[in-house]
């Protein structure tokens, strides 16, 4: 199992950093998930397809992620718990998982943000 992820996300965009602290990558996951207000098909209809969309988006994100065994996931909205509710039901484990509300940032500082996080983590001594 690898060891650190940090993921900033909301229903548009996924930015991950792997490896932060070390051979860092950022990778960045497009989302197509839509809703069309001014649709003639019927909301339930519109309600179920969002869905179906949004949980493609979050396998996406998913199959990179869910090898790490500390994970921080940080954005604005609903999609940071809804990522770790899907996470926990398809890939259960004893994984670290820390959600945090994060505003818009810029890949650099979710970047840093995340590195920052992994290196206090590694300070604290555990009682």
């Amino acid at each position: 199992m690898k060891t650190n992820i940090g993921l900033w996300i909301d229903h548009r965009k996924a930015v991950l950093i792997l490896n932060p602290s070390a051979q860092e990558e950022i990778k960045i996951i497009l989302s197509e998930v839509e809703k069309d207000p001014g649709s003639s098909i019927p909301e339930d209809s519109q309600d179920r397809k969002y869905q179906n969309q949004l949980n493609g988006y979050y396998d996406e994100v998913i199959a990179l992620i869910h090898e790490y065994k500390s994970l921080l996931i940080l954005g604005p909205g609903e999609a940071k718990g809804e990522l770790e509710k899907r996470l926990e039901h398809k890939h259960p484990s004893g994984r670290s998982v820390k959600l945090e509300t994060a505003d818009k940032l810029t890949d650099h500082q979710i970047a840093a943000h995340v590195r920052e996080h992994f290196d206090n983590e590694r300070f604290i001594i555990p009682v």
